[in-house]
């Protein structure tokens, strides 16, 4: 082979590399190889490679037992005993044993191996897991919810060959989860794993953006979770409000103990038990530190008992102190300036009692024309307004009821003649049953006068039936 084709290949061979490195970097919690990316290897291969899963929510360190031929970037099979997962090379090289050493990682420990290369196939099958995670993380929590169990699953993740999943979760207490599995096994039909994490874990698997306007620290490159509490607050001389203390997490910011050391290097300088300054005129009271500048605020009564706030500067109050504890009191207390204790800036103003006298105030005598006011206000109070409208109301249903009679009675109404006709019927029907009814009356008074009307008993006879032979019947 040509010197000129071997140049060509190697150049291909570093584009493809560097183009794998760009998007490892594009992983959560990445880490730089710049070994690599300087196409720069090492003599003597350490045979352990650190690989991410599911775009860096998850790092092992991982032993190349078979001696592949592998760097960073590649798509890689891992046994994990339970059948096999793909992850990515984020870290090859002399790098993962100063990583391994960074987080106290003996290398003799028993890790999981390298199988070989991942091929277009499993990675076809990775991303098809990949899909189906967000449904069985609204299944899951469906299902604890129906079971009414106190935890919240914040993550779910399948291995490469689709034969386990993971279920993240975060609870107060210890949970019984044992039917939970079994429900969990019958409806996904896999190998279950259920793993209790933290809530700063929780937010670091998710991820998110910080008030900063930033990716979280603990999504992209902090690890440790060191412990964060108040006193760090104090220190650093902010104030205790709880939604910008607190991050996505709902704990206090990981940011916090950042610059921590600095504001304790810098408070060392300041005098101690300096609360109180005694003065001839009274007694100073610290209010609040400028710690990078070195100013101390103590506020004073003055005259007219108004609270002063004066900038003192360290060596001052040291001054102040000794001679206090000598039994001695200042005159002046030496400030470096006066603050205004409202806003902080510097007052501008001069005490001008007694100099400055206020007009009189013009006060307009009262017109006539009270009743016409009162008149108006009577008319435009709502209630009178409501009376009014409804009297009018009434008015007018009134009239509209006038009307409707009216209409009613005239022919020019609908169905009035339909009406009419039925009403005429009507009365000949009655008409007919009085004729019937008069006409029976005089039948039966006729009866009476001629003799052969005979007036029913109460008792109704009843005739016997003669006795039947039964000869005859026969």
């Amino acid at each position: 082979m040509s010197d000129v084709n071997w140049t060509c290949v190697v150049s291909e061979e570093y584009e493809k590399r560097k183009k794998r490195i760009k998007e490892s970097r594009n992983q959560k919690l990445s880490t730089f190889d710049w070994m690599s990316s300087n196409n720069i290897f090492d003599v003597e291969d350490f045979g352990i490679y650190e690989v991410s899963f599911k775009d860096g929510s998850r790092k092992e360190f991982c032993r190349n037992i078979n001696n592949l031929d592998i760097v960073t970037g590649d798509w890689v099979l891992i046994n994990t005993g339970n059948g096999y997962d793909i992850g990515r090379i984020s870290l090859s090289g002399d790098l993962v044993r100063l990583q391994m050493k960074k987080r106290r990682i003996n290398k003799n420990k028993e890790l999981n191996s390298i199988m070989r290369v991942a091929n277009d196939w499993e990675l076809e099958k990775l991303k098809e897991a990949r899909a189906m995670e967000h449904d069985a993380l609204v299944q899951a929590r469906a299902i604890t919810a129906s079971l009414n169990i106190d935890m919240k699953i914040g993550d779910v993740e399948y291995q490469g060959d689709k034969r386990k999943v993971t279920f993240y979760y975060t609870s107060d207490g210890r949970v019984d989860f044992r039917e939970l599995v079994k429900v969990f096994a019958n409806k996904f039909k896999v190998k279950i794993e259920m793993r209790q994490i933290g809530i700063r874990q929780e937010s670091s698997k998710i991820g998110g953006i910080a008030s900063c306007g930033r990716e979280l620290c603990c999504s992209t490159w902090h690890t440790n979770f060191t412990s964060v509490t108040t006193e760090m607050v104090r220190y650093q001389n902010l104030s205790v409000n709880q939604s910008k203390l607190t991050g996505l997490c709902g704990r206090l910011k990981c940011c916090l103990n950042y610059e921590l050391d600095v504001y304790l290097e810098a408070l060392e300088g300041f005098p101690k038990r300096a609360d109180v300054l005694k003065l001839q005129g009274g007694n100073a009271y610290l209010m609040k530190l400028d710690i990078f500048k070195g100013i101390m605020y103590y506020s004073m009564k003055g005259e007219m008992d108004r609270n002063k706030v004066y900038a003192l500067t360290k060596e001052r109050v040291n001054e102040i102190l000794s001679m206090n504890r000598k039994g001695e009191k200042p005159l002046e207390i030496g400030a470096i300036q006066f603050v205004n204790e409202d806003t902080g800036d510097d007052m501008d103003f001069a005490d001008v009692t007694g100099q400055i006298e206020l007009p009189e105030e013009k006060r307009t005598k009262r017109r006539k024309g009270n009743n016409r006011r009162n008149n108006n206000r009577r008319k435009n109070n709502p209630r009178n307004r409501a009376s009014k409208d409804k009297d009018r109301q009434d008015r007018r249903g009134d009239r509209n009821r006038d009307d409707n009679k009216k209409n009613r009675n005239s022919d020019s109404f609908p169905n009035n003649k339909d009406k009419q006709n039925n009403k005429q019927e009507r009365n000949s029907v009655k008409d007919s049953r009085r004729e019937r009814k008069e006409n029976i009356q005089n039948k039966q008074e006729n009866k009476k006068n001629t003799g052969k009307y005979r007036r029913p008993s109460g008792k109704r006879n009843y005739k016997k039936r003669p006795p039947q032979n039964k000869d005859n019947d026969k």
